[in-house]
């Protein structure tokens, strides 16, 4: 799948059962990455179950991000969250990836932002926006706050603080955040790897120009 951190809102019980059949329909053809058959069940959902529409709609912007459809998506990722009056962290999420791919980096920031102080992944958007733009202060409050909130990000979140704590020229404490951004990550992370090696060959090599730069005295 080409959306692979947030995907397919999942259904409630709370919704009619038409509503709930069509969407568990539509569900299942996306298992099948059958997207185009999931767009058609999903817009079978009415618009008078409000709760339940408007995660057809975000699930039919999805597909059509699945698609490759990108401006369709960002359409209907628009629609959703105007339905749910601007409280939709999942949608203002995936309308901010969209708009990334397109390189409207400050939409696509407004888009994170509005996803809430809470939704995790769009904190750790925020921060690569941030490091892009070489705000590495920034950068690293985000991706502090982003790592201690739980999710897949969680790796990436303090490997890539470590990244711009290195950049700030605080190697040790990048040092522990590529140490943490390994464990968390049950040494998969080889990104994390290979700054952890760098990080320390920086440190090293620190250390012998310190010391090179003790004077030596040759009389008593």
């Amino acid at each position: 799948m080409r959306f692979k951190n947030i995907l397919f809102a999942t259904i409630i019980f709370a919704t009619t059962a038409n509503a709930q059949s069509a969407l568990k329909r539509g569900d299942d053809f996306v298992a099948q990455e059958n997207y185009k058959a999931a767009i058609e069940e999903y817009s079978r959902v009415s618009i008078d179950d409000a709760n339940s529409y408007a995660r057809a709609i975000y699930n039919i912007g999805v597909c059509h991000y699945e698609l490759w459809q990108t401006e369709e998506a960002i359409i209907f990722y628009k629609r959703a969250i105007e339905l749910k009056h601007g409280d939709y962290p999942r949608a203002s999420y995936a309308l901010g990836v969209a708009l990334e791919d397109q390189g409207r980096l400050a939409e696509a920031k407004q888009a994170y932002t509005r996803a809430g102080n809470n939704f995790a992944p769009a904190i750790y958007k925020l921060g690569v926006l941030e490091a892009t733009a070489g705000e590495f202060t920034k950068a690293a409050d985000l991706f502090r706050d982003a790592a201690s909130r739980k999710g897949e990000h969680v790796p990436a979140s303090h490997n890539n603080l470590g990244v711009m704590l290195a950049r700030l020229g605080l190697l040790k404490e990048a040092e522990k955040s590529f140490i943490v951004a390994l464990k968390s990550s049950n040494n998969r992370l080889e990104d994390a790897a290979h700054n952890l090696k760098l990080c320390r060959s920086l440190m090293l090599s620190t250390r012998l120009r310190d010391s090179q730069d003790f004077r030596l005295l040759n009389t008593e």
